[in-house]
C-alpha cells in the first residue's frame, strides 16, 4: 500500500448528520487555488437557518485550537462566506495536505457537536489520529526537492504518487514516496505555458493558440474538454480541462510548448496544476454552474477564474476581456495585464494605450494588437474565417485573446497571422463549434453550447445570415435550475426561430422526470410568442436533429444544440453533403 492510499482511509470521522448543518466537502488543493498561490486543503460548511458568522467563528477557532495542539508551523487560515455557508483554507507544505484536511474536518466535528449539543469523542483520541497522519505524511525528501526547484524558478506537478519538475522534453518524474536525495538539476526546466479558463471561448482559444505555436514550428500541445493533445497524435479523448490532463500532456516527453484549458471545477477542486505559467487567458465570465462549492455568485465565480494569476511565474501576463464586467472587476490590481476589447475606446484599451502596455483591439473589421510602442493591424475579421464574416463577435474576442497570449509566449505575428487566416469552425479544426454542414440546400451548424451566454451568442451571430427559414433543436442535461433553462431557451431565439424541436435528454436526466425539461422548455417557447405547431418534440437529441434535417430546403438554416446522440448526427450530416470549408 502507497502513503498515499493509507492516508486517503487513515481516518473516519463520525460527523454527526443534520441537515442544518452540513460539511459539504473537505479537499485538497494542490497548486495554486482560489485562496492562495500555495497549496492546501479547504472545507465547505453549509448552515442553511443558521448565522453563518457565528458557526465560522467556532469552526475556525477549533481548527485553530488543534493546529496549536498539532505544533503545526506558521499556520496560515483564509475564511470565506457565502450565502448559506462558509469556507476554511489551510495552507500546507506538499507533504502535509491530506494532514490539513483532517484538521479542517475535526475542527468542524467539534464545532457541530457543540452546537448540536452532541457528546464527541474524546478530543486526546482524535489528536492522537492526527498526530499519526502527520507523521506519516511528512516527507522530508519531497519537500526538500519542492523547495529546490522553487529556488531554481523549476515548475512542479503534484498528483497523489508521481512529482514532475519541468514540462514536456525538458521534464522529469519521480515516485512522491521515493525522491531522489541529490537530483541532478541539469537539463530540467519549464516550457513556454499557457492557461486557458472563462465560461465560454477556452476551448476555441487552446486550440487556436496551439495551432499558432504548430505554425511557429514547435511541438504543441493542448488538454482540454475535448482531448488531451501532442503534435497530431490524440492522447486520450474525454474531459480533461483538469489537473489530470494537465500532467497527462506535461510529462510527455515531446512537448515543446504546453496550452492548458482550466475549467471552473479542476480549480475548485484540486486547485491549478502548474505553478509558473508564462500567461494566463481568461476569455469571459458569465452565470454557469452556480452553488457549486459555495460559489453562489457570477462574481464568486471570476474569482475563481482570475485565480489563474496565482499560476503564472514572476513576470507572467494575464490577458484578460475589458468587455466583460465581471473579469474587469475581479482582476488583480499591480498585476502584467495585456487586456483586449472589440472597441479601441473601452477604458482598460485607452489607459493600456496610453501608459504604453500591450494590449489589442478590434477597430474597422480589423484586429489590431499592440507591443505598447508599435500597433499592428494584424488581419480583417471577414478574412478570419471563424468570425462567419465578422457576425461572430464572440470569435473575435476569442481570435484577440489568443493573439495576445500567442505574443506573450513569443510566438511570430505571422505564425499567429496564418492559423487566424485558417483556422475553421469545422469537425477537424475546432469540432463542436458552430460546424457547418450543407443539407438539402440548407446551412446546418452544431455546436455545443450549454449555458445562456454561450447560446445567446451563437443565436445572435447566426441571426445576421440569410435564411429562408429558422429551425433550433433544444436540449440539455437535468442538472440546471429552471432558470437556466429559461434562460437557455431565452439566449436560443436570438435566432428568431420558426420551427423548434424540443428533444427529451434521456441519458442525463440526473434527477429530473422524464418529460419535465422538454415541458419546462416548451412553456418557454410559447411564452417568447412561438405558436404551438411549431414546437415539435422528439425522444432524443438524434431523433430531433432527424426530424429538422428531413424539413430542411433550400436556404434555409438549423442550428442544433449537440449535447449528447453526436456521432449518430455528424454522420448523417455527412451523409447529406459532409461540412463546409469555405
Amino acid at each position: 500500500m502507497t502513503r498515499s492510499e493509507w492516508l486517503k482511509d487513515a481516518l473516519q470521522i463520525p460527523l454527526p448528520e443534520d441537515p442544518a448543518l452540513v460539511l459539504s466537502g473537505c479537499r485538497r488543493l494542490l497548486g495554486p487555488n482560489l485562496f492562495s498561490a500555495s497549496p492546501g486543503a479547504v472545507g465547505d460548511a453549509l448552515c442553511p437557518g443558521r448565522d453563518p458568522d457565528v458557526v465560522l467563528q467556532l469552526w475556525l477557532d477549533q481548527v485553530r485550537s488543534l493546529l496549536e495542539d498539532l505544533a503545526w508551523q506558521d499556520p496560515s487560515l483564509t475564511e470565506r462566506r457565502f450565502d448559506g455557508g462558509a469556507s476554511i483554507f489551510l495552507a500546507a507544505a506538499v507533504d502535509q495536505l491530506f494532514s490539513a484536511a483532517y484538521v479542517i474536518e475535526a475542527g468542524w466535528y467539534f464545532c457541530a457537536c457543540g452546537l448540536l449539543g452532541v457528546v464527541p469523542i474524546p478530543r486526546e483520541a482524535l489528536l492522537a489520529d492526527l498526530r499519526s497522519i502527520l507523521a506519516h505524511e511528512t516527507n522530508p525528501a519531497l519537500a526538500a526537492l519542492v523547495a529546490g526547484a522553487e529556488t531554481r524558478g523549476i515548475d512542479r506537478l503534484l498528483d497523489d504518487d508521481l512529482i514532475t519538475f519541468g514540462h514536456g522534453k525538458a521534464s522529469v518524474t519521480w515516485e512522491v514516496d521515493s525522491p531522489p536525495v541529490a537530483p541532478d538539476w541539469h537539463g530540467i526546466h519549464d516550457l513556454p505555458l499557457v492557461l486557458v479558463t472563462g465560461t465560454n471561448g477556452k476551448t476555441t482559444t487552446t486550440r487556436l493558440i496551439a495551432a499558432m505555436a504548430a505554425a511557429a514550428g514547435l511541438v504543441s500541445g493542448l488538454s482540454s474538454t475535448e482531448f488531451v493533445k501532442v503534435g497530431d497524435e490524440i492522447l486520450e479523448q474525454g474531459d480533461y480541462a483538469g489537473p489530470a490532463g494537465a500532467r497527462l500532456l506535461l510529462r510527455d516527453q515531446r512537448l515543446e510548448l504546453a496550452v492548458l484549458e482550466v475549467a471552473r471545477g479542476g480549480i475548485l477542486r484540486r486547485g491549478l496544476p502548474v505553478t509558473r505559467a508564462q500567461v494566463a487567458v481568461v476569455t469571459n465570465v458569465a452565470a454557469d454552474h452556480l452553488g457549486q462549492y459555495g460559489i453562489t455568485t457570477v462574481d464568486d465565480l471570476a474569482r475563481v477564474k482570475l485565480s489563474v494569476h496565482r499560476a503564472l511565474r514572476p513576470g507572467g501576463a494575464l490577458v484578460l476581456n475589458a468587455d466583460n464586467p465581471f473579469v474587469v472587476s475581479a482582476a488583480p490590481a499591480h498585476h502584467p495585464t495585456m487586456w483586449f476589447s472589440l472597441s479601441p475606446q473601452t477604458a482598460q484599451i485607452r489607459s493600456a494605450r496610453a501608459r504604453g502596455e500591450p494590449c489589442g483591439w478590434y477597430d474597422s473589421d480589423m484586429l489590431v494588437l499592440s507591443d505598447g510602442s508599435t500597433e499592428t493591424a494584424l488581419i480583417d475579421a471577414r478574412d478570419v474565417p471563424l468570425t462567419l464574416g465578422g457576425a461572430a463577435r464572440y470569435n473575435i474576442e476569442n481570435a484577440l485573446a489568443a493573439a495576445l497570449a500567442a505574443r506573450g509566449l513569443g510566438l511570430p505575428d505571422d505564425a499567429i497571422r496564418s492559423v487566424l487566416a485558417r483556422f475553421r469552425s469545422d469537425p477537424k479544426d475546432n469540432p463542436g463549434r458552430a460546424n457547418e454542414f450543407l443539407c438539402n440546400g440548407a446551412r446546418v451548424f452544431v455546436d455545443y453550447a450549454h449555458n445562456p451566454h454561450s447560446i445567446a451568442a451563437i443565436s445572435s451571430a447566426l441571426a445576421a445570415l440569410p435564411a429562408k427559414r429558422r429551425f433550433i433543436l433544444l436540449s440539455h442535461a437535468g442538472d440546471r435550475s429552471d432558470e437556466e433553462i429559461r434562460a437557455l431557451v431565452t439566449g436560443a431565439f436570438a435566432l428568431s426561430p420558426d420551427l423548434v424541436v424540443v428533444a427529451e435528454n434521456p441519458k442525463f436526466l440526473r434527477g429530473r422526470a422524464l418529460g419535465a425539461l422538454p415541458a419546462l422548455m416548451r412553456a418557454r417557447c410559447l411564452e417568447l410568442g412561438l405558436n404551438p405547431a411549431a414546437i415539435l418534440d422528439a425522444p432524443n437529441p438524434g431523433d430531433g436533429a432527424e426530424r429538422i434535417l428531413d424539413a430542411l430546403q433550400p436556404g434555409d438554416l438549423a442550428l442544433l444544440l449537440v449535447h449528447d446522440n453526436r456521432e449518430r448526427i455528424f454522420a448523417r450530416l455527412a451523409e447529406t453533403g459532409g461540412w463546409t470549408r469555405p
